[in-house]
């Protein structure tokens, strides 16, 4: 058994309510990591919390709010005496057709899917970087990479976040700060629901991804675990993705 070497890191991870995020959070608690675990529903986050109460806080933060979001690596500190890992994992994916998106929608969704995340990150640099060491984790999408239709503000704001993920990562790899990204495909979540719903709609999503079937949520907890460890020192800059093939079409 390998030893990631997390046990008493101190992680922040944001939209934690649930789906990726939850898995996340409770990946790194069981290796070890306290969390701070953020989210708007605060219910969720209490649910979440009674799994590992001796290892996670939570706090409520709309990702709109900037203010709010630049505080939460302090607060990290504040509980728990340090800081190590940031995973940006928050995000919203309004789908509709571009002619009848409004421009407001598309701030929406730069603000949570991009702005937040810059906002964290930079909060996390002041402690990560002056310490030598630290890990910045985005979550994007392989909508990023290649956009998809009737999700183009999503597409964009992903693709925006992969080239900060990239421009970061050069500009504090001599610091000691790590900063890379993840790119799920289609995952069994919440977001998945109208597909989940549908045996038709599910067999049409199924037939595009080469492994036919989707990810589950736990699936991604490994991944995020090794890049939050220092046996990943040596890997910045970089996209994993994870999708059962469907980018590549293997």
């Amino acid at each position: 058994m390998i030893d990631l070497e997390l046990d008493g890191k101190v992680a922040v991870v944001t939209g934690a309510s649930r789906g990726l995020g939850r898995a996340i959070a409770l990946a790194l608690v069981e290796q070890g990591v306290r969390v701070l675990a953020v989210s708007r529903s605060i219910e969720e986050l209490n649910k979440l919390r009674e799994s590992a109460p001796d290892r996670m806080e939570v706090r409520q933060c709309d990702m709109h709010d900037e203010t709010s979001v630049a505080r939460l690596p302090q607060t990290a500190v504040s509980l728990f005496g340090r800081l190590d890992i940031v995973v940006n994992n928050a995000g919203i994916a309004p789908a509709g057709l571009f002619l009848d998106q409004p421009e407001n929608l598309w701030r929406d969704v730069m603000a949570v899917n991009v702005m937040a995340p810059v906002v964290l990150s930079r909060a996390a640099g002041r402690i990560l970087v002056p310490q030598g060491s630290g890990k910045i984790i985005n979550i994007a999408s392989t909508s990023g990479i290649r956009g998809k239709p009737h999700l183009t503000a999503y597409s964009a704001s992903k693709g925006a976040l992969l080239r900060f993920t990239e421009a970061l990562a050069a500009e504090w790899a001599a610091s000691g700060v790590q900063v890379n990204a993840i790119a799920p495909g289609a995952f069994v979540t919440d977001a998945q629901r109208a597909v989940l719903s549908s045996s038709t709609m599910l067999e049409r999503r199924l037939r595009k991804i080469p492994s036919r079937r989707m990810g589950e949520d736990w699936e991604i907890g490994p991944l995020v675990c090794y890049l939050a460890s220092p046996k990943s020192n040596f890997v910045t800059g970089a996209t994993f993705v994870i999708d059962g093939g469907e980018c590549n079409k293997l």
